[in-house]
């Protein structure tokens, strides 16, 4: 009795194997004739019992599984870019553990083949503001083809595009994690026929210039993405509200790169933005210790200065802008004003002033060193004017200026230059 059953139960088990063989054959058939929709009603028939079957008729199912989403996905079927993606990545799984690969080498042509498709997909997305699933679909690509890390960098991207933080920042994690650099090397070449300088690959370049249809063969090296990453990455930290943890992200990365004026510059920032102005300074100085011929950090360093009332320092910083930069508008604007604040100030001193012999003194010897504070904040201007003689805000500060002068000729000529 015992045996008969166990009969039973052996050709009960032969029976399912049959049936699902004839199921995947049916959804074989079915996607072969271009009926994907049918093809995939037939392999639901055999998912219910697929984990029972052996390794090889698993395989099988995924592959065919993995083939039929991957068409319904090209015909608009977004959800199928997954189940696709999963099935593909299921056969590899089952035949490295099974030392079998029958279908392996056909699946990473299918695999190569669905990534180009969510990659274009992804464009398309992107290029329609469905941020999140083009990021998505960027990242299912990256672990379909994980050597790819740019699909990883690009999914990230697309997550900070259309706001989703928490995304972008897992994807920035990954990819730092990873290690990735994301620079690379252009080839270019100038064709010998246009005179026109293309991008190629590197062997058909270098046949190129050596068959003599191009000439001049540069191999450009685009800059590493790691400083903008964590700059990112600190970012989000800050949009999500947890500074502590952005600047541990600059942080570490100055670790590494202690000489990225750039890492240097957002850590700055993001004490500005907390309102750590002395923090912020400090750090400045040590951006421009490394790069001295950058304006913009001493123009920086001065509006600071200028803010807590630091005006030697401030005008310090703005004279040397100028110096590396004669036409910086900004700080010629910001030097006229540090001297025009200051002469503001003995106002309020001036007008505290009572009536006595000794106040009036005062007030003639307060109001000449205030007229001299000004003149000195119109001259710059007028230097700064020769250099940008269209620029209607230095005309308006120099026009408001001589008016507080009482220069009438002066005031005049300005609303004259301004039209009005």
């Amino acid at each position: 009795m015992k045996n008969r059953l166990l009969l039973v139960a052996a050709l009960s088990f032969t029976m399912v194997g049959i049936a699902q063989k004839n199921e995947i054959k049916a959804a074989e058939k079915a996607l072969k004739s271009g009926d994907a929709a049918t093809a995939q009603t037939a392999l639901e028939a055999a998912s219910g019992t697929i984990a029972a079957a052996d390794e090889k008729m698993q395989a099988q199912y995924y592959f065919t599984r993995g083939k039929i989403y991957s068409d319904l996905a090209k015909k608009g079927n977004n959800e199928a870019f997954e189940k696709s993606a999963t099935s593909f990545k299921k056969v590899i799984e089952l035949e490295e553990a099974s030392g079998k690969q029958k279908y392996t080498a056909e699946t990473k042509q299918y695999m190569a083949a669905l990534t180009a498709d969510l990659v274009n997909s992804a464009v398309s997305d992107n290029g329609n503001s469905k941020f999140k699933e083009a990021a998505e679909k960027l990242y299912m690509s990256y672990t379909l083809s994980p050597k790819d890390t740019s699909y990883l960098y690009y999914a990230a991207g697309s997550a900070v595009n259309g706001g989703h933080y928490e995304m972008a920042l897992d994807y920035y994690n990954k990819l730092q994690e990873v290690g990735y650099d994301g620079s690379a090397v252009i080839y270019k070449a100038t064709n010998a026929a246009s005179g026109e300088v293309e991008e190629m690959d590197k062997v058909q370049r270098d046949l190129m210039v050596k068959s003599g249809t191009y000439s001049n063969p540069v191999d450009e090296k685009t800059p590493s993405k790691k400083a903008e990453i964590v700059k990112n990455t600190a970012l989000i930290y800050t949009q999500l509200g947890q500074d502590e943890k952005a600047l541990e992200a600059y942080q570490a990365a100055r670790k590494n790169d202690p000489e990225d004026v750039n890492l240097i510059l957002n850590e700055a920032n993001l004490y500005f933005n907390q309102g750590n102005k002395d923090k912020f300074k400090e750090l400045m100085a040590q951006a421009i210790a490394l790069a001295p011929d950058n304006p913009d950090l001493h123009y920086n360093v001065g509006v600071i200065s200028m803010e807590q009332e630091n005006f030697e320092d401030a005008r310090v910083s703005y004279q040397k802008a100028i110096e590396l930069d004669p036409k910086y508008t900004n700080a010629y604007l910001n030097l006229s004003t540090t001297y025009v604040n200051e002469g503001n100030a003995l106002i309020d001193e001036m007008n505290s002033l009572g009536n006595s012999r000794a106040d009036i003194a005062k007030y003639d010897e307060l109001k000449e060193k205030k007229d001299g504070l000004f003149k000195q904040g119109a001259d710059i201007l007028e230097e700064a004017l020769k250099n940008n003689p269209e620029n209607e805000n230095i005309m308006t500060q120099l026009k408001n200026i001589y008016g507080a002068m009482g220069d009438t000729e002066n005031f005049t000529k300005m609303k004259k230059m301004l039209g009005e």
